[in-house]
């Protein structure tokens, strides 16, 4: 087995560096050190693999092989075409290239592929009279050109397709969270299934898959059909094939992960999706809008949501549902961590609750807060007075701390026992799909059709100056809420081309 260690960089999204750098620790990664967008480490053939297999919070895996300096696009020509290409490509060879440019001098990286594309044709023209050709889309071998300032770096990409393409997902609501943002954003609050998961406004259900893939330890790229490492000359089959039917690192999982949302539609996708990721049995999903919640699904848990901001999913009234996210908050969800993304601080203060954590995230272009509440019962004067106290914090992401590796709150793992049933071959991942009994659609899901007056905007005090008359319950739900059919992309859309991924490193 070839053990020689080299360079790997792993990119990610702003704001999961850490958590990303802590995967990689975990798996065995050397000099761990985190950039902008990006975590560098050392590794073998070994990790390479393991890394596109099992990291979470990593977009691509990358394999630096040709670093040199260029001031402009024609001299990236002459140092591309000084590389021995031999070596990786043939004439018959397919290959794509992707360039990533942060400097003055180098203004359109569309241009720069080009020249770095025109400098592998010519080598080879001058050597044998043949190219090789280039194919946008499963291309044999992929190449990453990196330039930041003068400073370029051609790598392999080993991962082909993003990795936030899991495999598993066969259907998509409005906007749907990315799943690698979702792995982080779990990850982030040190949950790794000791206790109850709630997700009440789940859509297509990715938080809810991906809390129970880390709940049991399974890895995320077991769904995928392939990575660009194996079309890779060096490429060992019999090594990948030994990591990916390696299942002794999963895990038990106890506890339960709830789901629920206002769309039925959003409901049966989401079932689709549990159904086809194997982990239906894990799952209980339930068709009710967060307004309608009066207990708890268990009396102890945490809640990550990722509700509505108003950008591409619009609501009737956005901040009356933020009032409503806050009061079944302080009612109904007490003793819970409940973890919130948002993208609007006038929607954050209409929660009307005191934030213990604050997290800068990007959602794609949007950047965001992933925000923590403590929801204690009574008054925060006996909360404390019990020697206990709102754990306030603020994560930096490290464009202003790029020196901080001390491992982070989240890195709490906890076993659950014994190892699951034996994982059959990859080429049967199907069969392991459909061992899950309890996979069909549950049958407890309330088929309530709801009806309401349109929600009225309330001044705090009336004409005369006196408070009005505070409603709970079903008195208010019926007075107050009302409920718009979302926008759902049909089926036949679900297989659409995705948003354009802002994994660019810096």
């Amino acid at each position: 087995m070839n053990t020689e260690k080299f360079e790997i960089v792993a990119k990610t999204f702003q704001g999961l560096e850490d958590v990303l750098a802590e995967e990689i620790k975990q798996l065995g990664g050397e000099n761990v050190k985190m950039g902008r967008r990006m975590v560098s480490f050392t590794g073998d053939k070994t990790l390479l693999y393991k890394a596109n297999l099992a990291c979470r919070t990593a977009l691509r895996i990358l394999k630096p092989i040709y670093k040199f300096e260029a001031s402009d696009p024609d001299e990236v020509y002459e140092k591309m075409k000084a590389f021995p290409w031999e070596t990786l490509l043939t004439p018959e060879t397919t290959f794509s290239i992707d360039s990533v440019t942060y400097s003055d001098s180098f203004k359109h990286s569309k241009f720069v592929t080009y020249r770095a594309k025109d400098a592998i044709a010519d080598y080879f023209m001058e050597k044998s009279g043949k190219r090789p050709s280039v194919r946008l889309n499963g291309a044999e071998v992929v190449l990453n050109l990196h330039i930041s300032h003068m400073s370029c770096t051609l790598s392999l990409d080993s991962s082909g397709e993003s990795l936030h393409k899991r495999g598993y997902r066969v259907g998509q609501t409005e906007a749907p969270i990315n799943e690698v943002l979702a792995a982080g954003m779990i990850l982030k609050t040190g949950w790794h299934g000791e206790k109850d998961l709630i997700d009440p406004m789940c859509g297509s259900g990715t938080i809810l898959i991906e809390a129970a893939l880390i709940a049991t330890n399974t890895y995320p790229g077991i769904f995928r059909k392939n990575f660009a490492f194996e079309r890779w000359k060096d490429f060992d089959e019999e090594l990948f094939e030994t990591l990916y039917n390696d299942d002794s690192h999963e895990r038990e999982f106890t506890h339960r992960i709830y789901g629920s949302d206002i769309s039925p539609r959003a409901i049966d996708i989401a079932t689709q999706n549990i159904k086809s990721a194997g982990v239906a049995k894990y799952i209980d999903l339930k068709i009710m809008p967060i307004q309608r919640y009066e207990t708890a699904p268990s009396p102890e848990g945490i809640l990550i949501t990722n509700p509505p901001y108003g950008e591409r999913i619009s609501s009737s009234d956005l901040l009356g549902l933020y009032e409503s996210i806050g009061n079944r908050l302080k009612h109904v969800f007490k003793g819970y961590d409940a973890w919130i993304i948002s993208y609007h601080k006038e929607c954050f203060d209409r929660i009307g609750l005191k934030p213990s954590v604050k997290i800068d995230l990007m959602n794609g272009a949007l950047e965001c807060e992933y925000r923590k509440y403590e929801i204690f019962d009574g008054r925060y004067k006996e909360f404390k007075g019990e020697g206990r106290n709102l754990d306030k914090q603020r994560y930096d992401s490290p464009r202003r701390h790029h020196d901080s590796h001390e491992s982070s709150p989240y890195n709490r793992r906890k076993s659950f026992g014994n190892r699951r049933d034996e994982r059959p071959e990859r080429k049967d991942w199907n069969e392991r799909r459909d061992r899950n009994e309890q996979g069909e659609r549950p049958a407890f899901r309330p088929g309530f059709k709801p009806k309401g007056r349109p929600f009225e905007h309330r001044d705090r005090f009336n004409a005369e100056g006196e408070k009005p008359k505070r409603l709970h319950g079903d008195e208010a739900f019926q007075k107050f809420v009302t409920f718009k059919q979302p926008s759902i992309k049909p089926n036949d859309e679900a297989n659409k081309p995705q948003e354009p991924e802002t994994d660019k490193q810096d």
